[in-house]
């Protein structure tokens, strides 16, 4: 039985007439339905749901059918769909980003609760930072933590060229995902979210913009959206106040070098390197990308230089290396 919430919404649409209400409402008892494992009901309310026109009064423009060009797409060209492997345990996070996270995973967790009391969790999150510190990993432990699909969103198939083309396949996406509990992942999101007050743009990325934005505020609860960039000071100033979580991911200090190091090290009898900063000193600057690197690197040198490998020489090699960006 769906929830009383969902029902009165469903009511009450349908008493106003307030179709994107009624699509929210049934997109809602949709990812419920699947959760409880009703797959057979999902599936039918989703069939009957898309025999609805997303919007009837769409005809053409120019003489172009704005959603000729979806006919033959199919939702595989839009996204990603991968099973989450990371968990937030993996990732060497500062505290006070750790923290928000963690509160976040337990307003989806409890959401009945909140849901009492008339309010709904949060379910949008902006990512910051320079690459290689994590982002995408941090979206993915998201996803584990929360048991729920993990989808990446593929510019490639979104961004047509025809008039209104982007913008019907992003519609396109937000339909498919709102049916169920997952996260979706935006990476390099300013190749969406540009400023619209840009004049080098033109008027049709100003239009996507504008499309994206109220369908992100539309996104049901169940629907995390996380939206990742290396360059936030390209984003419109209206996407910032869309997503409740803003963090910035910035490199690993000292303290997340050595414990990442004394984790991934731990084969190589390098204890005494770690503890006595010789190694995270030498490291310092490096994102956490260049440490995978790095680790994977000393491996590989280790593995070929069996079966008397001089580890401190295999080390110094990976480290000369290695490319740090002070």
């Amino acid at each position: 039985m769906a929830r009383a919430d969902l029902l009165l919404k469903l009511v009450k649409s349908g008493a106003s007439g307030d179709k994107q209400l009624f699509r929210k409402a049934v997109h809602s008892v949709i990812a419920e339905e699947r959760l409880k494992q009703h797959h057979v009901l999902a599936q039918q309310l989703e069939e009957e749901l898309n025999k609805i026109p997303l919007n009837p009064g769409l005809a053409t423009m120019n003489g172009f059918n704005q959603l000729n060009g979806l006919k033959d797409q199919t939702i595989g060209n839009l996204l990603d769909e991968r099973h989450p492997i990371r968990g937030l345990s993996d990732l060497y996070l500062d505290n006070e980003v750790k923290e928000q996270i963690n509160e976040f995973c337990q307003e989806q967790f409890r959401a009945d609760v909140l849901r009492s009391y008339n309010l709904e969790p949060r379910n949008r999150i902006l990512l910051t930072g320079e690459p290689g510190n994590g982002k995408t990993s941090l979206a993915e432990a998201v996803a584990t933590t929360l048991m729920i699909p993990f989808i990446v969103v593929r510019y490639d198939g979104i961004i047509g060229s025809y008039l209104g083309e982007t913008a019907s396949r992003l519609r396109k996406l937000f339909d498919y995902v709102s049916n169920r509990a997952c996260v979706v992942f935006f990476d390099e999101f300013d190749a969406l979210g540009k400023e619209r007050g840009d004049v080098q743009e033109t008027g049709e990325i100003k239009r996507v913009v504008s499309s994206l934005l109220v369908q992100i505020d539309q996104l049901p609860s169940h629907v995390i959206a996380i939206a990742a960039t290396n360059h936030p000071e390209l984003l419109d100033r209206a996407v910032w106040r869309r997503f409740q979580l803003q963090l910035n991911l910035e490199r690993p200090n000292s303290a997340m070098i050595e414990a990442y190091l004394a984790q991934h090290l731990q084969e190589f009898k390098t204890g005494a390197l770690v503890k006595n900063n010789q190694l995270s000193g030498k490291l310092a600057g490096a994102s956490f990308s260049a440490l995978e690197a790095f680790v994977l690197d000393l491996r590989r040198k280790y593995v070929l230089a069996l079966p008397d490998p001089d580890v401190k020489k295999i080390i110094q090699q990976s480290i000369k290396q290695l490319n740090v960006k002070k």
